[in-house]
């Protein structure tokens, strides 16, 4: 019977999938992440001195989440016990906890509990969690593809130590890929194959950090080459063996705002290579064309502005012309519009202006209409003296007269010395120097 388990056991791992196979089995084994990992950080620390408490993993997949919990498992004294959050009912979260308190009464041993997927649970859920994680019974690991902060209950973060997992480096996943070739017990060892260098490489890259990913593509490529005695995975194979590039880019998620914000920042930075580059990341992950079209007509007003007043004309008519054309054609409206609010002069002066006088408006008293500039085309207007002394501007010199249209002093436009925001500069002076030797 243990003869026949063992046997069983091993046609089940030999039908897993190359990531899964070649998980480490030793913190020694384990690549990346040393940030929070390396040697003297609180991880490993809590993890030599067998001390795990609550911990979140979040970050892209293929980073490690699941390798590192089973690493944790294997080096932890507790009973240690998996769910994933996207297949399992609060019955069997319940089922859990219970065994969990069982293991605690009976044996004295606290339980460890990985939880993949756990933004998967819904609140209800994770406040099945809240109790058990509060009393001990059990320690914790979530491994989240989604910003914690965002995705779970705020009691449940603040018993966790967080920790984000980062892509992978092109390094760690040539490590990867090779210890794949030339392990025979777990990995591809057995099939003797050797692989070109730009072949590894170009898999290190193309999987954008993601060392599931490119140990998959790296199973293809080795499974499928002709047993014709000389086995070598060349980068014509290797390009094969992988299916077109998937960006990890979600409508609602962390790079979804993260891109935005990088994509805005690059246009006000006058950047327009960086700029093209996160909009091209935006379009080739699926983004709502209109979505980029607004962010662009929003920062030629907010960060353009009257240095070049003829950006934000240029960004409305290709936020038209997207909601026309679509894509891929608007791919080519949306890159000109980037391009020339990138380089346009910059200018938040009306940005600052607007949210200053909104800021009086909501703090401070409200100031009434001065009298002169108040409605006197209703019946009665006149008799209460409104209108009254109000002077036409177009029958000034030039069209101005000097006249008072607020009833206090307030300066909230500050045009900057850049584009047509000079010209407007040299006209707001004269206007108030026109004024000041009126009143004096």
């Amino acid at each position: 019977m243990d003869l026949f388990s063992q046997q069983e056991q091993r046609h089940l791992d030999a039908a897993k999938p190359l990531a899964a196979r070649m998980r480490p089995r030793t913190l020694d084994e384990y690549v990346g992440q040393q940030h929070f990992l390396g040697e003297g950080k609180l991880l490993r620390r809590m993890l030599q001195a067998d001390r795990i408490s609550s911990v979140v993993f979040y970050g892209p997949p293929g980073t490690g989440k699941t390798s590192l919990a089973e690493v944790i498992a294997s080096h932890t004294k507790s009973h240690f016990a998996r769910l994933n959050a996207a297949a399992s009912s609060v019955k069997e979260l319940r089922v859990q906890l219970d065994r969990a308190r069982q293991f605690l009464e009976t044996r004295g041993e606290r339980t460890l509990l990985f939880i993949d997927e756990l933004h998967r649970f819904n609140k209800a859920q994770q406040d099945v969690l809240l109790p058990d994680v509060e009393a001990g019974v059990i320690r914790l690991i979530g491994a989240t593809t989604a910003n914690p902060f965002f995705s779970l209950v705020s009691p449940l973060v603040s018993r966790s130590q967080v920790f984000e997992f980062k892509s992978l480096e092109h390094a760690d996943i040539l490590t990867l890929l090779n210890r794949a070739l030339t392990d025979r017990e777990r990995g591809l060892g057995k099939y003797q194959v050797t692989a070109e260098e730009d072949a590894l490489d170009f898999l290190a890259e193309i999987c954008d950090g993601d060392a599931r990913r490119a140990l998959n593509a790296l199973e293809i490529g080795v499974l499928s080459l002709p047993d014709d005695g000389d086995r070598r995975l060349t980068l014509e194979a290797a390009q094969e063996s992988i299916q077109k590039k998937a960006i990890q880019y979600s409508a609602d998620g962390d790079e979804h705002y993260d891109a935005a914000s990088a994509f805005i920042k690059s246009m006000r930075g006058s950047d327009p290579d960086a700029a093209l580059y996160w909009l091209a990341r935006m379009i080739e992950a699926g983004e709502d064309p209109r979505f980029l079209a607004r962010r662009i007509v929003i920062a030629a007003s907010e960060d353009v502005g009257n240095a070049d007043p003829q950006a934000l004309v240029v960004a409305n008519a290709a936020a038209q012309a997207t909601e026309f054309v679509g894509l891929p054609e608007a791919r080519i409206i949306l890159s000109q519009a980037t391009i020339y609010v990138a380089l346009a002069p910059k200018s938040n002066a009306s940005y600052v202006a607007i949210d200053a006088a909104l800021k009086d408006v909501r703090e401070q008293r409200v100031i009434p209409v001065p009298v002169h500039l108040r409605d006197s085309d209703y019946q009665g207007a006149k008799r209460l003296g409104h209108g009254e002394g109000y002077q036409y501007a177009h029958s000034g010199e030039g069209g101005w007269v000097a006249q008072d249209y607020l009833g206090v002093e307030k300066n909230y436009y500050d045009p900057v010395e850049r584009g047509f925001e000079v010209t407007l500069r040299k006209r707001l002076d004269e206007y108030k120097r026109r004024k000041r030797e009126s009143e004096e």
